[in-house]
């Protein structure tokens, strides 16, 4: 399985231990699942975790922003993408999501941005929340596709 997990559900899974910590957590512990992100995509990351109302929670973990942008670097294969040739979404950031989906031929992008979230699937990439997603590969991650 082929994944790209989205900004939003990235930030909640690293920082929070709701649904997408719970989500991360099964998809790094299946066999053949595959993360995929891109430089655009973790610049995003960065700025996201930069953010001053989230420094609290860089405190209660003992993590600094560069320190989980390298972790989530060494987890993820890092693919240089094209960008749409054609807008998908109002949000540029989203298009960028698209993009390195389809770079890394995915089967799935989890997000919880609402206009993605909207599309359901594009070019055959369906496009779920956390709590499907974790529906789908299963909490312990041993449910599979």
């Amino acid at each position: 399985m082929r994944v790209v997990v989205d900004t939003n559900t990235l930030v909640s899974a690293l920082l929070w231990q709701g649904t997408p910590y719970r989500l991360f957590a099964a998809l790094r512990a299946t066999d053949g699942i595959d993360l995929f992100t891109s430089p655009v995509l973790l610049a995003e990351l960065t700025d996201v975790l930069a953010r001053p109302h989230l420094s609290s929670r860089f405190q209660r973990i003992n993590k600094t922003v560069e320190q989980l942008v390298y972790d989530i670097t060494s987890m993820f294969v890092v693919l240089r993408v094209e960008p749409l040739v054609t807008p998908v979404c109002r949000d540029p950031d989203d298009d960028e999501v698209l993009a390195c989906a389809l770079a890394a031929k995915a089967d799935f992008i989890f997000s919880g941005d609402a206009d993605l979230l909207s599309l359901q699937v594009h070019a055959g990439i369906q496009i779920l929340t956390a709590a499907q997603g974790l529906a789908l590969i299963g909490e312990n991650g041993t449910s599979g596709r």
